[in-house]
């Protein structure tokens, strides 16, 4: 019977042994359905359209072109999108790296070495002996993809530079939406400050106002004490929402990737005219491809699958093939003589038997690592849309209540201090229709900053105008995996 036939049964069993050891071993967490998510009694009150994505230009929608050319420069200068682009060039070195894996390998080697042997070395005892020899090799090594382990390696490989060229778009898609909340930070804080402005000289009119008064005997010197411990206070504030501005212009020229002197040259916002916000009518559906976030999940996802394979695929045997050929010769031999010359080939098989556990070990890892990839992108997946829908609408109506409130509070000073002023008005009216009439500009202003953020976030939440680049394949599929 012939040696490979007698050899079968035992080969059989060893491939039988190697393929039992994964048993057991599996992935648990599930990937969930984006239209299983139950959304519509919010999407249900909020205005929906066809053609509302967030478009490549969304910031401009907030009314100040300034706000464009500062996300420009931030996106031109900031250190967080270099690091996104030296991870994304990283990614590409390892696709290079695992397609090489599974190339042939051949290299070859020429050498010449002078020796002087020492007596124990000399074959005739007696040392002083010299020798030069020359070499010449090439050397030839393939290891068969059987499985396909190295392919998957491969592909798990494009999968994470595909999510980490999505990275670096939601990078600058997170960088943009930070500068766009801070410059609007910076707003709020120049509309505190114009108001803290218009506080301290409606105090300091009262202040004249008072001290009239009280030299005509219409008011006790406690009253006008009052008011001057009013003015001092509207002082205090004011100083304190100068540094307010001065705070919120350093994080902005941070964000910007410029100095904290930089806050000194940005320019003044200008009041944003947040314009209404409807929703994209394709919900959930279309936004699977429209968010960075999601698209590199996917990419992640798909890249621990083929993980996984590669760690199944070291359980099986596998066939290496090695050649060498070459000459060898000591010098004033002939160099390409018969003699000097060599060659090995042979394959090999290789099966794991006993590794102490190393391989399930292997396995369990790439099982967890897609476990934690899924969960991440259901977590990326239940996003705070809904949140920021109901926050909004309610943010717009809150705008035009507190307006009213305002308005009736800046009618209210108006009359108190024409009473005040003719003698005929009470001072305590007075003082209190003023700090209603400060804390309802201050309430506006805060719910106008409020709703513009609100507006941001749901922008970014969207996707952003980011559309897949042309270089990339569309986002795989997230399957459940056995």
């Amino acid at each position: 019977m012939p040696l490979r036939i007698r050899l079968l049964p035992l080969l059989s069993a060893m491939m039988l042994a190697g393929c039992a050891l994964p048993y057991g071993l599996h992935t648990e967490v599930r990937a969930l359905d984006a239209n299983t998510l139950a959304g519509h009694d919010t999407l249900s009150s909020a205005r929906l359209s066809s053609a509302s994505w967030p478009a490549a230009d969304r910031w401009n929608s907030l009314g100040d072109r300034n706000l464009d050319a500062l996300i420009r420069r931030a996106l031109k200068d900031s250190p967080d999108l270099r690091v996104a682009d030296a991870r994304a060039r990283q990614a590409s070195a390892s696709v290079m790296a695992a397609e090489a894996d599974r190339m042939p390998t051949l290299d070859a080697s020429a050498g010449i070495t002078s020796a002087r042997n020492a007596r124990v070395d000399d074959y005739n005892g007696q040392g002083k002996q010299y020798g030069t020899v020359r070499t010449l090799s090439a050397n030839f090594n393939y290891t068969f993809d059987l499985w396909g382990g190295q392919r998957a390696a491969w592909e798990a490989a494009i999968g994470r530079a595909n999510a980490s060229e999505v990275d670096r778009q939601a990078a600058r898609l997170t960088l943009a939406a930070n500068v766009a909340r801070a410059y609007n930070d910076y707003g709020e804080a120049q509309a505190m400050y114009d108001l803290a402005q218009q506080d301290l000289k409606r105090t300091h009119t009262m202040l004249g106002l008072a001290q009239r008064r009280f030299t005509a005997g219409l008011d006790s010197k406690f009253q006008y004490q009052q008011t001057e411990s009013l003015e001092a206070a509207a002082q205090a504030t004011l100083t304190a929402a100068r540094q307010d501005v001065t705070a919120a212009g350093i994080r902005l020229a941070v964000l910007l990737g410029q100095g904290h002197d930089a806050a000194r040259a940005l320019p003044r916002p200008q009041l944003i005219a947040q314009t209404a916000v409807s929703l994209p009518s394709t919900l959930p559906a279309e936004l699977l491809g429209r968010r960075p976030d999601l698209i590199a999940a996917r990419w992640r996802v798909e890249a621990a699958t083929k993980d996984i394979k590669v760690s199944r695929t070291a359980f099986y045997p596998n066939l290496n093939l090695t050649a060498a050929a070459g000459t060898k010769s000591i010098l004033g031999d002939a160099f390409f003589g018969a003699p000097s010359r060599y060659f090995s080939i042979g394959p090999e098989l290789s099966l794991p038997t006993f590794d102490g556990g190393r391989l399930r070990a292997d396995l369990a890892s790439s099982n967890a690592d897609y476990d934690l990839a899924v969960a991440q992108y259901n977590q990326s997946l239940v996003s705070d849309i809904g949140d920021a829908i109901t926050r909004l609408s309610s943010l717009e109506i809150q705008v035009q209540q507190q307006t009213r409130a305002r308005d009736i509070a800046r009618e209210s000073w108006d009359n108190a201090m024409q009473r005040y002023s003719a003698g005929i008005g009470n001072y305590l009216d007075a003082l209190s229709v003023e700090q209603q009439l400060i804390q309802a500009e201050r309430d506006l202003a805060s719910i106008n900053a409020q709703r513009t953020d609100t507006a941001i976030v749901l922008m970014q939440a969207l996707g952003g105008g980011f559309q897949t680049p042309a270089s990339l394949p569309a986002a795989p599929v997230v399957a459940q995996n056995n």
